[in-house]
């Protein structure tokens, strides 16, 4: 197969921009098809894109003979359903997380995975495919940093953004599935081990609205690993300066800080307001090469017949860990994995 033709599914925000990567920036791969409900919506993306393919529903979409693979980046509460049928169509999938809302609908889409084993299935974890947490893995990996003692991460949206982010909690599953689930995958990637204890606390700081959904606006964990490493986990909704994901790792001989400082490039502004650097707006641009990167490894493993690192089990796994913060947040306790 020299060129895979892809139907890419749901076109919001990040959908629209799986679109735009893969009909110009993703390498043996074609934009066959476009999903979505919204018809004006289908139009205005696939006039501009040049998709011939035009679908509002997704099972005639997965029926053609004119798609090899398909990119999920529907509401979440449909991904389970979504893989299954798509693979029994005969159909490579990439998924964006979460895998399924639920660990039981996790485990549905296990058996489907597990039911077609010529296919390929890939979910979303992007920040494997950035190209700095990519170098520091590596460094990790290579023992340059000696055994690592402590994963430190941390991911805030603006507070400019705050009424989607309310809008969204009753579906969201709470900060530690919707914000911390690439965190959770970042320590168990880089730690090469499990949980075995969490503790988390957190809080409606500034918003109430999202007591109602069981969840606060800022919440933290902190976790015991298998391996003795502790992982510190921060998720928050109101950060004044823009979209923030750091990470660090300290290890016996060495420490890693990834976008310590986080910036939008290697500009710096000097004006009336003194000297600064540009955060980035969202998290479209801070991974916008990771974005085309795991599609590219999700391409390349059906071109080349093989199977991705990331597997459908890493993300029960993960939604496994989220839920159990997510209890331990609600219940004040320490738990148990």
């Amino acid at each position: 197969m020299n060129s895979v033709k892809i139907g890419s599914v749901g076109l919001g925000r990040l959908g629209l921009q799986h679109a735009v990567n893969i009909a110009g920036r993703v390498q043996h791969a074609g934009l066959a098809a476009l999903c979505d409900v919204d018809e004006a919506r289908l139009k205005d993306a696939a006039d501009r894109l040049a998709v011939p393919g035009r679908f509002s529903s997704f099972e005639e979409m997965i029926s053609s003979r004119d798609i090899d693979a398909v990119v999920l980046v529907s509401p979440s509460a449909l991904h389970t359903k979504q893989i299954a049928a798509a693979l029994a169509a005969g159909k490579h999938v990439f998924s964006e997380k979460p895998l399924g809302v639920t660990v039981a609908e996790c485990r549905e889409a296990e058996k489907a995975v597990e039911a077609h084993p010529d296919l390929v299935f890939m979910l979303g974890f992007m920040r494997r495919f950035d190209e700095s947490y990519r170098y520091a893995h590596d460094m990790v990996a290579a023992g340059e940093i000696g055994k690592p003692v402590l994963f430190r991460s941390y991911s805030q949206d603006p507070e400019k953004f705050i009424e989607g982010a309310i809008a969204f909690a009753p579906h969201s599953g709470g900060q530690f599935l919707d914000m911390a689930v690439h965190d959770i995958d970042l320590a168990r990637w880089f730690t090469g081990s499990e949980p075995e204890t969490v503790y988390a606390i957190g809080g409606c700081y500034a918003h109430p609205e999202f007591a109602a959904s069981k969840d606060g606006d800022n919440v933290s964990c902190l976790m015991k690993f298998k391996n003795e490493c502790m992982v510190f986990l921060f998720a928050g909704r109101t950060a004044p300066h823009g979209y923030n994901v750091e990470t660090e790792i300290i290890g016996t001989k060495g420490i890693l800080r990834i976008a310590s400082v986080p910036q939008k490039n290697l500009v710096e502004v000097l004006d009336a307001h003194g000297v600064r650097r540009e955060c980035s707006e969202n998290f479209l641009e801070r991974f916008d090469t990771a974005y085309v990167n795991e599609v590219q490894e999700f391409v390349n493993c059906i071109v080349e017949g093989r199977r991705p690192a990331v597997s459908v089990y890493d993300g029960t796994r993960v939604s496994q860990i989220a839920y159990t913060c997510k209890s331990a947040f609600e219940s004040g306790e320490l738990l148990r994995f």
